[in-house]
Parts: C-alpha cells; structure tokens; sequence
C-alpha cells in the first residue's frame, strides 16, 4: 500500500523530530558526559522512531541513529579505529519482548538446544582493553562503535584492571582484546561526592557520570585520584584462539587472568529461567555494590552466536533486559481542579494511561498554579512523569519541541468547582 503524500510529509516531519532530538542527546551522553535525560525516557524516543521505520521502511532517513552506536570520539584524544566494531544492544522491557527475542533464536537455530548466559548490565562506559603478550597496550573507548577515544593512560590508573595477565593453567595469548565497562561503585562515588562536597566542588549526579568524566581527563592524575573500577563482559579478539566454547567459560577464563566481572552471573538452560533469573536480581539489585539498570541475556554458545549474526547496529544473540522505567513518556489530556479538606484548589492532570516502575500511571497532582507556572506544562503537552520505589508519581518534564499548536494554557478558576463560591 502506498503512503498518500501529505501522510507521508507528517511521517517524515515526526521522524525528523525525533532524530533531531536523539541526535542531541546522543551528544551529551556519549562526547560530553552530561546526559540530561534519564536512560528510560531516551529508550523510548528512540523506540518511538524504531516503531515508525518499521512501520513505514520506505521513508526511513540516512541519518537515523537506529544504525548507528554511540557518538563522535572528543578531537582532544588520540582516536583509534576498532578492529572489530563495538556494537551495541538490542532492547527488551518486559516478558513478552523476551519471549520474542527467544522466539527469533529458535526460529534460526531449529532443533538445536539452547543456553542462556545472564549477566549484570552495568552502567558505566564501555571500553576495549589490548594485552600484547599479556601487557595492556592501549584502552580505547566505544566512541561511534567504528572509531573510539584513546584513554590508555587514565585506564592504566585503574586499580583492579590488570595491567600484565598471568594465568597458572597454560599460556597467557599473544593478542587478547577484552570488553568490559568502567564504572564507580556506590561506595566510592558516594565518597568522592561527600569529598567534593566538604570543599564546596561541585558534586556528580550518579555514577555513570562520575566515572565517564574521570576517565575523560587530559589529567590522568585526576583520574588516578577517582575510585574507578574495570568489569569486563566479553573477548572481541584472541590470538590464538582460547578454545573455550561458551560465553560462560570465557567469563570465568576472564577472572583467571585477574579480571574482575559481574558479582551476579547465571548460566539458563530456558528462557522462563531467564525471567526469574531477572526477577531475582531485580529484588537483589540494592545491595549490589554497582548501578546496574538490567540484565544482559546472551546466547551461551559460541558456535550458535557466529550462527545468529549480527544486524547492522546489534548482535541478534544478545539483547538487554531493562528494569522498570522510573520515568515514562506520556501526554496530558487534561488538568482537573479539586478541592481539598483545608478548601484549598489542587489541579490534577489526567494522562494517558502509561506503565511507571511496574504500575499504571493516569493522574498525577500538580500541587498549585505555581507548579503548574514553573513546569509551564499545558493540556495537550507531552510530559515524562517519574515515580521511584513507592514514591508518588511526580511530573519531573515538559517537552515543549513536541508542543501541538492547540496545546492549552492552564489558570487558576475563578470559582470553585464544588460551591461555585470565588476563589481566593
């Protein structure tokens, strides 16, 4: 069927949008380490646009960043080209999604067993480690997936990263390139806010900021000074070849060597054990001594993953398992007055029903006209509304470049609802 013409210029003005956005948020979490949007709300843009190229493959743009990984490299760092590309991962939300992931893996490997690795999914910034003759040469970030930054001298300040392999059973490779992410545990990032804060500097807002700007300093003193920490997830090159034939055995040959990986790892035999496997870590996810925002779910043999391939931007035997968004995009559909038991006026905006940290979100208070002032949020905007733990749902954003033209302004009523008497 063919798109009319006049469809197919909203479609296309709808994808701009969104491409244009993505574009500038890509730049400040990937090149500037200051992202300003929370990972859940960029998902869903970035789904948003997917949905559309699916729907409409035809009008897909060249610069769209479904094909592409990550952000241009700082011109401040040496940059390096990937032997082998750093792509990135593929998106679950919830348990369908993850019967479909698994639906695709059986339906190319038909009669064929399969196994799970499951693995934290840290948040930090990726990088890829070069050990020539077991002595770390270079530390590369993922940059646009194509080309990264070299940040070999800040990587070496890292103290649990190896900087020369041992390993008491066999030979240490001529060439080993390892993948992991280079994160700060609660415990120092807590620390070193708590530090900057008694010398009145300016504190980080999580920790994958704090580790992505101390990694990214000219200065690898300063980064020296920082309690970063290196887990790795994966080996892109060996030479020779180790001869292990699953991505669990890799993990554990990994820590042989002395590097540390994720404090939670399981290895399913099916894709229902995936699932608990995900519930369990979620409930454990507190205590853990790292951020992570969800699971990594890997096809464990790695045979069956050279069988799988790859698409143009993610493996097809990996995806990531997302936690429950604390934050979610949604529109207002209109804001109610009510009246309280003091007989003061609270507006109440009525949204589209959307899933907020495991429940549905379709009324959230505004407080008092001079909420409703500050956010200047309108009937008819889009708007991301948080809710953490058992936190009340709380509009946090408006984004007014998805403003409709007819978008309402809200003032106070001049009578009450109820007794029709003026408001004061």
């Amino acid at each position: 069927m063919v798109t009319p013409m006049t469809q197919q210029a909203e479609i296309v003005a709808k994808m701009r949008q969104l491409i244009q956005i993505l574009a500038q948020h890509n730049h400040a979490y990937y090149v500037m380490d200051q992202p300003c949007i929370s990972d859940s709300e960029y998902d869903q843009l970035f789904h948003q646009l997917k949905a559309l190229e699916a729907q409409y493959p035809e009008l897909i743009q060249a610069d769209t960043p479904t094909l592409k990984v990550g952000g241009q490299a700082l011109s401040k760092f040496e940059t390096v080209t990937h032997a082998v590309p750093m792509l990135s991962l593929g998106n679950v939300f919830n348990y369908d999604e993850l019967l479909a992931f698994a639906r695709r893996i059986e339906e190319r490997l038909p009669q064929q067993s399969i196994e799970y690795d499951v693995e934290l999914k840290f948040d930090g910034l990726a990088i890829s480690l070069w050990y020539e003759k077991g002595v770390l040469v270079r530390g590369v970030t993922r940059g646009d997936g194509e080309t990264g930054e070299d940040i070999t001298q800040n990587v070496k300040t890292i103290r649990n990263l190896p900087k020369v392999l041992t390993l008491q059973a066999g030979n240490v490779p001529d060439l080993l390139e390892v993948r992991g992410e280079v994160l700060m545990p609660k415990a120092g990032f807590e620390k070193l806010n708590a530090d900057h804060q008694a010398r009145g500097e300016k504190t980080f807002a999580n920790p994958r900021n704090a580790a992505a700007g101390s990694l990214r300093q000219l200065d690898s003193n300063i980064a020296a000074a920082r309690p970063l920490a290196f887990y790795a997830y994966g080996i892109a090159q060996c030479q020779p070849h180790h001869g292990l034939s699953t991505m669990s055995a890799s993990l554990i040959w990994l820590e042989q060597l002395g590097f540390a990986v994720g404090e939670r790892h399981f290895v399913c035999d099916s894709i229902e054990a995936v699932q608990s496997a995900y519930e369990q870590i979620n409930q454990e996810r507190p205590q853990l001594s790292v951020e992570i925002d969800g699971m990594v779910i890997k096809v464990n043999d790695l045979k069956q993953q050279q069988t799988l391939g790859f698409l143009s931007r993610e493996p097809r035997w990996a995806t990531a398992y997302k936690f429950p968004a604390v934050a979610a995009l949604t529109t207002v559909e209109n804001i109610d007055w009510q009246v309280g038991r003091t007989g003061a006026l609270t507006p109440v905006a009525r949204l589209h029903p959307v899933a907020v940290g495991g429940v549905t979100v379709s009324n959230v208070t505004l407080h008092n006209i001079g909420e409703i002032q500050r956010l200047d949020v309108r009937v008819g905007d889009r708007v991301s509304v948080y809710r953490s733990g058992d936190v009340i749902p709380k509009v946090e954003k408006v984004w007014p470049e998805f403003r409709p033209v007819d978008a309402q302004e809200v003032t106070l009523p001049n009578q009450c609802p109820v007794c029709a008497s003026p408001v004061v």
